[in-house]
């Protein structure tokens, strides 16, 4: 197992830009990542940021269409990858679906990267 102390660099800046609320930035910032890598995990993360995009233009379809997408690719990656507490992340996609089909338009979770839940042989940790 490889001793993490730090993430590759798009994953933190995803995650800083994401929980400052920067949904369409965070995006932008993994998906130079993702088309280099092909990283279904980079690609389950930007869907995820893209339905906040979603929430903040108003548009339930296109929140649960990304979040949906999101949850398929994110699935293969439970309990935890990369940092990620992925069953916590698609809690918060169930949530975000749940509060949509009441009419509500969701906040967005914090997204945390723990040194803990990273597993040592991820291949975008090679990066």
């Amino acid at each position: 197992m490889r001793d993490v102390t730090r993430f590759p660099a798009p994953l933190e800046e995803f995650a800083a830009r994401f929980n400052a609320g920067s949904f369409w930035e965070s995006h932008e910032i993994l998906e130079a990542a993702w088309r280099e890598t092909g990283s279904d995990f980079y690609q389950g993360l930007i869907l995820f940021a893209s339905a906040f995009v979603h929430v903040r233009r108003a548009n339930p379809h296109g929140v649960r269409a990304q979040l949906a997408k999101a949850a398929t690719r994110l699935s293969a990656y439970r309990p935890s990858y990369l940092g990620v507490d992925v069953d916590a992340v698609l809690d918060a996609a169930d949530a975000a679906r749940r509060a949509v089909d009441v009419g509500v338009l969701p906040a967005a979770p914090d997204l945390r990267l723990d040194p803990a839940l990273v597993r040592g042989d991820e291949p975008e940790l090679a990066g």
